[in-house]
């Protein structure tokens, strides 16, 4: 593109669309068609330029307009209650729904790497020393040590808050990080399952794995896979840097960032349960069975929720991303 003769050719117009954009009386109907024409061809030169011809201040000029042109001809739109609950019955787990073929296998791999890791530390005494002295070993695992206590510690409200900050800021780290070629999300995941394995291989060592998953299957089972919804969001993420297939690399990853933000919400309404269940369930008197039905009752919940609910807004064409009114303008592209 010669990008002189471009802005030669179409200066005019946007001149134009600025006169009408700075007018202080109401439009005539007349002036309101032609600023809605302008607008839109406004937008798709912005799209050519930024695909062809970067310039940064043409850019910026005629981003600029085409914001203020949007917001003449959409209005100004305020967040209402419609808003937060299309997100939680068809945006969320939509998405959610739509990322199932990277979250499953990354969920299915991670929790094989950690019985392998509790098997491996379990049965070799050489590694579990490794990991601390033999005393600190049996304040871990003996009846009344630290793996049980862990949960009582504190006082359950503000326990369940931190336990919800941390995996919050975990599942948002996956997500954000996932741009930069999936390497960071591997390796937090990695960490993730290694304290897991840790776990399982120190109480199977002391025998008393029942003790352990009646423990961490109450609130483990939904925390779990919120932390696994989120990496596999951020690997489908790092994988469109790589391959973004028919759409332009900047829209692809505009598209889907839009969409992992909007997960990184519902991600954490989702582990603000599970953090619930860990600071008031996991602790409490009841029966291990009915703590664990507890956590299985929670995580079956999810997943219906994901697959009836998510499956149905997926199919109705539901992406997570934000409404088509309030996307930035762009064109076709080849496939």
């Amino acid at each position: 593109m010669d990008l002189d003769v471009f802005v030669s050719a179409h200066r005019a117009e946007w001149d134009r669309l600025d006169a009408l954009l700075g007018r202080q009386r109401r439009l005539t109907g007349a002036e309101a068609d032609e600023l809605v024409a302008l607008y839109q061809r406004t937008a798709t030169h912005l799209s050519l330029i930024q695909s062809s011809a970067p310039d940064p201040q043409l850019t910026g000029r005629l981003s600029q307009l085409v914001a203020r042109a949007r917001s003449a001809v959409t209005g100004t739109r305020r967040a209402s209650w419609r808003d937060v609950t299309r997100f939680l019955t068809h945006g969320f787990p939509a998405a959610v729904y739509r990322s199932r073929h990277w979250w499953v296998p990354t969920a299915l791999l991670s929790t094989a790497v950690a019985v392998l890791l509790g098997w491996w530390i379990g049965t070799h005494p050489e590694v579990q020393s490794s990991i601390a002295a033999p005393s600190d070993l049996r304040e871990l695992t003996r009846p009344g040590g630290e793996y049980e206590t862990y949960y009582s510690s504190h006082p359950a409200t503000s326990f369940a808050a931190q336990v919800w900050t941390n995996n919050a800021q975990a599942a948002a780290m996956c997500l954000v990080l996932g741009a930069f070629l999936c390497l960071p999300v591997v390796w937090i995941l990695f960490q993730n399952m290694l304290n897991v394995g840790v776990g399982i291989g120190l109480m199977s060592s002391a025998g008393r794995l029942d003790t352990f998953l009646g423990l961490i299957l109450p609130h483990g089972l939904l925390e779990l896979t919120a932390v696994f919804v989120a990496a596999g969001t951020g690997l489908r993420l790092g994988w469109t840097v790589i391959d973004p297939g028919p759409r332009s690399r900047r829209s692809a990853l505009a598209e889907e960032g839009r969409a992992a933000l909007g997960m990184a919400i519902g991600l954490a309404l989702v582990l603000f349960v599970s953090g619930a269940i860990e600071g008031f369930v996991t602790p409490s008197g009841l029966p291990t069975w009915a703590r664990i039905g507890i956590g299985i009752a929670a995580e079956l919940f999810f997943l219906a929720y994901v697959y009836i609910l998510g499956g149905r807004a997926a199919r109705a064409g539901e992406t997570g991303d934000v409404e088509e009114a309030e996307r930035s303008a762009s064109v076709p592209t080849a496939a």
